[in-house]
């Protein structure tokens, strides 16, 4: 575990501090209204609310803020495990897969539960001084619990160079 995840999970449950936090490194994420509905180092729920701001032609959710809620879903899980961490690390999304299988409307929750298997490739990286890679899994619900969109990312992790 890293030893600054208190911190992190402290900024990130205190929505004040979190709107500041997102405002400044992921000013998107916060124009289009995202927030997090759930956070521990197991998992992290991101919740969006289709608006003016985040809609589609169609009056559904833009695919865009579908996918930045997903990518925010399983980064915040990783960025926790990197935050202050000394070595510190980079990580990447490389890739990203999406199924759209419902029309996104009202409150949707994306949900990642791959915090252990993130710390454990963080380790990984640390232990062998290699990149590693994983593939994270955000799934997205509408109010009923209707799988509405599922996502593959493909993170990658690396011990920064001292240079």
């Amino acid at each position: 575990m890293n030893p600054s995840f208190g911190k992190f999970q402290r900024i990130i449950r205190n929505s004040i501090l979190f709107k500041f936090f997102i405002l400044q490194r992921l000013s998107a994420a916060f124009w289009a209204g995202l927030n997090i509905h759930h956070f521990d180092d197991k998992s992290c729920v991101v919740r969006v609310k289709k608006s003016w701001f985040n809609q589609n032609p169609f009056n559904s959710m833009y695919f865009a803020v579908e996918a930045m809620a997903a990518e925010m879903s399983c980064g915040m899980l990783a960025f926790s495990q990197v935050y202050e961490r000394k070595p510190a690390i980079s990580m990447l999304v490389e890739k990203m897969e999406a199924s759209f299988l419902k029309k996104a409307s009202g409150t949707i929750l994306f949900t990642c539960e791959d915090g252990e298997a993130i710390l454990n490739t963080i380790q990984e990286a640390i232990e062998s001084g290699e990149g590693t890679k994983m593939i994270c899994k955000s799934t997205a619900r509408n109010e009923e619990g209707i799988i509405v969109a599922e996502f593959l990312l493909t993170w990658s992790f690396k011990v920064k160079s001292k240079s």
